[in-house]
């Protein structure tokens, strides 16, 4: 049995969004031209979203912790978790006293964003110190004591989840999680990029103590990038309240593709690099916004993957950019530590490649996507269409030199000439002021691989937004989306879900 139908047998595809609008299954596809729809297992992820929902963070009610006070704050003991494992949050409060975590999944629910899942029982907390730096790696390794410990319900379906710690006095903080699904291949699997997420962590962001891969703090208060960690650790929180940064982009995303009943499930970056995450169990890997830092490991299980027909869609910008080492925690947790020193040489060269760009080692990101990381985006700037005739832009309306606002933002990729790129389709070619002087040209760009997977790069941070972000969504860019992924799910083109 080939692939495409092996995969089919094991019920990766069901139709999805309007499955009347999706016409009857393709026999090639799994079904015969006369089966109804309604025949067919209903995706958990649909099913799902059936439930009713409620927001996840509300605008009212609470107030956002900080980290110069510190008011609650917490981090679990693992990025991903399976149904029936266990998943521990260390909570400091200050000052001490009673509170909760509430536990919510994030997807559409008819827009309301979110379904909460549970709550603790009423627990009791205490300040917490924040560590001394490690002196050689920057480090800051909370070991703050278990405050609650969760068994996953057997019946939580696939997908990100968010940790709601609060207090009695109404202050609110958060850590996000993702709940995988290890027994039932999906059409698609949404990776969410935590490595990127820890590596801007300034946790804590108070202008003396915080570090990230990025900038530590000088004695004046002031962020300086010669005072930067060597590597970061997942036992803290995440600055301010919890959310990470660009987490926005991953959430728009998630929400979009559940709006429209894709058939995905949900694993993380460090899922990938363990070999959690198969992608030959899937159509197609969906990055949904800034994947900036990727292991060896991570990039040769996608390229295996792509090699054996399994598609990838970036939907961020700025994607594979530096090669970074995970590692375990001082007492032999997996997982907990990624190292990336940026300089060369690398002083763990010894024990693997130096912790550089990509492009440092010859294996530019460009030969993978078909584009790279060109520059940081002064002001949101129109994308602008080219070949407009490609399948990736039928049935949007537009022509070659339309300009779609706003959507080239945040950080852009374009084409390097001098490197090598898989044969593909440039379908933007958009000038932007870039941060570090001067005009540069964005570009997104599509090419497909002999076994015909596909590998879509959207080249720009904005690109997410304007599929779910209220003021920013832009139906072309919506449809561009689909047109994407049904290719890489096999699905039948169908309309758009609206925004209820």
């Amino acid at each position: 049995m080939d692939r495409l139908r092996r995969r089919t047998a094991l019920g990766l595809l069901v139709g999805g969004a309007s499955a009347a609008a999706l016409g009857p299954f393709d026999p090639v596809l799994g079904g015969r031209p006369d089966d109804s729809p309604t025949r067919w297992p209903v995706p958990p992820v649909e099913r799902e979203n059936r439930a009713a929902g409620e927001p996840w963070w509300p605008e009212h009610g609470g107030r956002a912790a900080d980290d110069r006070r510190r008011q609650i704050q917490g981090y679990a003991s693992t990025t991903s978790v399976a149904p029936g494992e266990e998943i521990d949050f260390h909570v400091a409060v200050n000052p001490g006293g009673r509170f909760r975590i509430s536990v919510h999944r994030l997807g559409w629910y008819d827009g309301a964003g979110a379904r909460t899942m549970l709550t603790s029982p009423e627990l009791r907390g205490v300040p917490q110190p924040v560590p001394v730096a490690d002196p050689d790696t920057g480090v800051l390794d909370c070991r703050w004591p278990v405050s609650w410990r969760l068994s996953v319900p057997h019946g939580w379906t696939s997908g990100l989840y968010q940790a709601v710690f609060t207090s009695a006095d109404g202050w609110r903080a958060c850590t996000p999680f993702v709940v995988r699904d290890d027994r039932r291949p999906a059409a698609l699997c949404a990776v969410l990029p935590v490595t990127t997420w820890q590596a801007y962590n300034q946790w804590p962001r108070d202008r003396r103590t915080g570090k990230s891969l990025y900038n530590g703090y000088r004695a004046d208060g002031r962020r300086d990038p010669a005072l930067r960690a060597r590597a970061v650790t997942f036992d803290r929180p995440y600055s301010g309240a919890g959310l990470p940064t660009h987490f926005d982009r991953d959430e728009a995303a998630i929400r979009w593709l559940e709006r429209n009943l894709y058939d995905v499930s949900y694993a993380t970056s460090f899922d990938l690099h363990s070999g959690r995450l198969d992608p030959a169990r899937y159509r197609g890997l969906v990055f949904c916004g800034h994947d900036e830092y990727w292991s060896a490991e991570m990039r040769r299980a996608t390229e295996v993957g792509l090699d054996g027909g399994t598609s990838l869609a970036f939907l961020g910008a700025n994607s594979v950019y530096w090669h970074a080492r995970v590692r375990a925690a001082a007492d032999g947790r997996p997982e907990r530590l990624v190292e990336c020193a940026k300089t060369l040489p690398d002083p763990d060269a010894g024990i693997g490649d130096p912790t550089v760009t990509w492009r440092n080692l010859d294996r530019p990101e460009q030969a993978l996507l078909g584009v790279q990381y060109n520059g940081i985006v002064l002001t949101p700037q129109p994308l602008v269409v080219r070949a407009a005739d490609n399948w990736v832009w039928a049935g949007t309306g537009v022509a070659d030199g339309d300009r779609i606002p706003g959507v080239v933002a945040g950080e852009a990729d374009g084409l390097h000439a001098a490197l090598p790129r898989p044969a593909g389709t440039t379908l933007s070619s958009s000038p932007y002021p870039a941060q570090q002087g001067g005009r540069r040209l964005q570009s997104s760009y599509v090419h497909e691989t002999a076994r015909g997977a596909v590998v879509f790069a959207s080249g720009t941070l904005g690109w997410t937004l304007a599929l779910d972000r209220q003021g920013h969504r832009d139906p072309r860019i919506e449809r561009a989306t689909a047109n994407v992924l049904n290719r890489m799910a096999g699905r039948r083109p169908g309309p758009v879900s609206p925004e209820s």
